[in-house]
């Protein structure tokens, strides 16, 4: 039995995979689950995690999403899944392990054009046809004919209502502008790209070979920028990510001046999850995504 599990997880664990469970270590994770580094008797490594009183097909929608950006790129890895938790206690997803490596000049372009490959896979109309969840946060999607429609009414929106009570009256009206007026910002329409969605550092790995990975995801899809946006909202990526992206797959004119309105809603859900202390940056990324 895997000490370091909770008993209820390790069985369940063994249950789904009709397997036993040989040891089991903590491994570093973000705020919304626990995660464990698992070996299988077998000697097969997995990748678990689990969260305690997780909302219904809170880690089915999540596997559904790592599907679907495995069967859009064969340059980028994402982990298979071997079993998960569907609505009972404890609510599980168990992945085959990514081994990481150090990153290489090598991952850095191959993650770029990887992105690329990803981006050019487009889908017929904007969002998704399930909701899905982006960190713990529900991320409402539909289907919409318009990126502006949808950037509107299931990213922005629905975040500036749930926090209207944290804004001063400036930044409330500032928000009311640009949603009014949103047409003239989001650039020249493009086919709807499939989206990581959530991609920060910490979800892009390099593994093995220098093969770049792609992890946690809150898929749809969406304008390609969103991606690029989120990436350089904390850092961690190098420029030859964004040089490689740009040879395989060039952005339309102007894009440099769209990047703050695309970082809007991943700072919006970090204010909305994580409070006030993204307030600031929140309200100095909307002055420059207005141009004022």
């Amino acid at each position: 039995m895997a000490s370091s599990l909770p008993r209820t997880l390790a069985a369940a664990l063994e249950h789904s995979l009709g397997e036993v469970l040989q040891s089991a270590r903590p491994m570093a994770g973000g705020d919304i689950a626990q995660a464990w580094q698992v070996e299988l008797a077998s000697g097969e490594r997995l990748f678990v995690k689990s969260r305690a009183g997780a909302e219904h097909r809170f880690f089915e929608v999540e596997a559904l999403g790592l599907e679907w950006l495995r069967a859009a790129s064969s340059s980028l890895r994402v982990p298979t899944l071997r079993a998960q938790g569907r609505g009972e206690e404890p609510a599980f997803l168990a992945l085959e392990y990514l081994e990481p490596a150090a990153p290489t000049p090598s991952h850095e372009e191959r993650l770029g054009r990887g992105l690329a490959e990803l981006h050019r896979a487009s889908l017929p109309s904007f969002g998704l046809d399930y909701d899905n969840f982006i960190g713990s946060l529900p991320q409402r999607n539909g289907s919409f004919e318009r990126w502006v429609d949808f950037y509107r009414e299931r990213r922005l929106l629905p975040l500036i209502r749930d926090l209207h009570g944290h804004f001063d009256e400036a930044t409330q009206q500032a928000f009311e502008e640009l949603l009014g007026s949103l047409e003239a910002f989001v650039g020249p329409a493009e086919a709807p790209a499939r989206l990581h969605g959530d991609l920060w550092a910490g979800n892009a790995l390099c593994t093995e070979g220098s093969r770049p990975a792609l992890i946690d995801p809150a898929v749809y899809a969406g304008h390609r920028e969103v991606d690029l946006a989120m990436m350089r909202l904390f850092g961690g990526f190098g420029p030859r990510v964004f040089a490689a992206y740009e040879e395989a797959f060039p952005l339309a004119p102007g894009h440099e001046g769209r990047v703050a309105l695309y970082q809007l809603y991943p700072l919006l859900v970090h204010v909305r999850l994580f409070g006030e202390a993204y307030l600031g940056q929140l309200q100095r990324t909307l002055r420059l995504a207005r141009g004022s």
